[in-house]
């Protein structure tokens, strides 16, 4: 299970990529953060993959359940 879940649907674009840097800065080595979002967040990944010491970017998965919500699991190593 992931760590900490948030739907960012209906914040902000602006609030969104701080509001999930924190919340993964929050979690430990080894557990997820999961997003939920109305779009692919593929920029998400390249931000984390060039930034982000922790995360797992073989580990990350995301998955499009409809044409507004897609799900994106950020692991820590």
């Amino acid at each position: 299970m992931p760590a900490e879940k948030l739907d960012l649907r209906d914040v902000p674009s602006s609030e969104r990529h701080p509001m999930i840097h924190d919340a993964f800065a929050a979690i430990a080595a080894g557990e997820r953060l999961r997003i939920v979002n109305d779009h692919d967040p593929k920029p998400l990944f390249y931000e984390f993959e060039a930034g982000v010491d922790s995360f797992d970017a073989d580990g990350y998965t995301v998955e499009r359940r409809g044409p507004k919500e897609f799900v994106a699991d950020l692991p820590t190593q």
